[in-house]
């Protein structure tokens, strides 16, 4: 029998009245959106943040794989367990050691990257209409998981030390007080994403006790907490409660996001959920990338790896940093990362970063707009730079050619009369009320 194509059909799309409701929250990343024109060998992307993997030792990557599938070939390419493979749960517990994480085995459930891990939660939490706490702004994928599974995103203001507590406490009352549902609260705490700011340890307390004191659940997404410049590693708040707190670990950014392996950490009862949860999205994670990760651990020196990245990460934020101080307008603003991969630039009065991009792409230079971090239309005058991919130089000539567009956007709102940049000096953030 031929289907019959809906009253409201299109040419493009004769299947549109057939979608889920929850298919309406689906909407491309704004940083998906810019890949193909950032790939063009000719434009300085600053936009996407992906890991520099040409620093890792190849030549051993590729030889553990070929032993791996030389050996155990039979293992690898076979289906596994929806858990995740035991003897890599098992060298997760070390991974997460410098975070002061502590756990079982089987508290950990592996997925296809952190993602997956947080897709799986809020796909056992969440019913359309439950709140989500998130930080202002947020990790833009984050965004599109929570659309997807139709939660309404309420924003918590952060300033130089990441979500206030004081907006926390007030937003979980006003949710509640409007008879919503408060599910759960998701925060970044170390060399967040995309503000590049870190939580210290005593703003770590003051945000678990406020959600403690609510009842709700934390999810703690910590890609980049072995990755401060300094060498500090920033003690995860999952290490002060493991029955409220659900942390999410990748090896994306310590190893290689290509092999898209990570991993959650949840109290008994949820565990047993995001197993279930995890067999019927994949069945289970590739054992493949599991036991080249396993392989991987036992037999390079991994954790001097990491300190390989933070001297290539810092050597680039360095050169972002210096570059934005010497070229910048007056009246533009940044934070200065301790860790991670992102700066967050406040642009001078009366300019808008999603109405420039295109004039930034046509001078060359790519950023993501402020406004793909949040869920409602925040984040006009900000704009998101990653400094992780591009070699030093190539960062301080994509600056140049951001800075000139700046300037020529200036221009502009003098001559039309729009408000004028501030006047104050260029340079990093000062302590804010917040980052939008």
């Amino acid at each position: 029998m031929e289907p019959t194509s809906p009253p409201t059909s299109t040419r493009l799309d004769p299947w549109l009245e057939s979608y889920a409701a929850r298919t309406r929250g689906l909407t491309a990343s704004q940083v998906r959106a810019l890949f193909a024109v950032a790939s063009r060998p000719e434009v300085v992307s600053l936009a996407g943040g992906m890991p520099f993997v040409s620093a890792l030792p190849l030549d051993a990557v590729a030889e553990t794989v070929a032993r791996l599938i030389r050996e155990r070939g039979a293992v690898a390419l076979q289906y596994g367990s929806g858990q995740g493979d035991v003897r890599l749960r098992e060298q997760i517990l070390d991974v997460m050691a410098p975070v002061g994480v502590t756990a079982h085995p089987d508290d950990i459930v592996v997925t296809a990257g952190s993602q997956m891990a947080l897709d799986l939660v809020v796909r056992v939490f969440c019913d359309p209409g439950d709140v989500v706490l998130v930080e202002a702004p947020t990790y833009v994928t984050a965004l599109g998981v929570f659309s997807s599974y139709q939660c309404e995103v309420v924003h918590v203001p952060m300033d130089e030390e990441g979500l206030r507590p004081d907006a926390l406490r007030e937003a979980v009352a006003a949710a509640r007080a409007a008879g919503k549902k408060v599910k759960l609260v998701y925060t970044i705490p170390s060399f967040h994403n995309p503000a590049g700011v870190t939580q210290g340890p005593a703003r770590r307390t003051e945000v678990l006790e406020v959600v403690q004191s609510a009842g709700l659940l934390l999810l703690e997404d910590d890609p980049y907490g072995l990755l401060g410049f300094d060498g500090t590693v920033p003690r995860a708040i999952r290490a002060d409660d493991s029955e409220g707190v659900i942390y999410l670990g990748t090896f994306s950014k310590t190893i290689a996001a290509g092999l898209r392996v990570g991993w959650a950490v949840a109290p008994h009862g949820v565990r047993e959920k995001l197993v279930l949860a995890n067999e019927t999205a994949t069945l289970c994670p590739s054992n493949l990338t599991q036991m080249t990760i396993s392989d991987y651990l036992a037999t390079q020196p991994w954790f001097d790896q990491v300190k390989v990245f933070r001297e290539v990460y810092r050597e680039r934020r360095d050169a972002l940093l210096e570059s934005l101080e010497a070229l910048m307008p007056a009246g533009t603003r940044w934070t200065v990362p301790a860790g991670g991969f992102y700066s967050w630039v406040t642009l001078p009065e009366g300019l808008d970063a999603t109405a420039m991009l295109p004039r930034a792409v046509a001078a060359l230079v790519a950023y993501v707009p402020g406004t793909g971090f949040y869920a409602d239309g925040q984040g006009r005058e900000s704009l998101r730079l990653s400094y992780c991919y591009p070699e030093p130089d190539r960062i301080r000539e994509g600056v140049r050619r951001l800075a000139g567009v700046i300037e020529s956007e200036l221009e502009v709102v003098e001559t039309f009369g729009s408000p004028r940049a501030r006047a104050d000096r260029p340079g990093p953030s000062a302590p804010y009320t917040d980052l939008a």
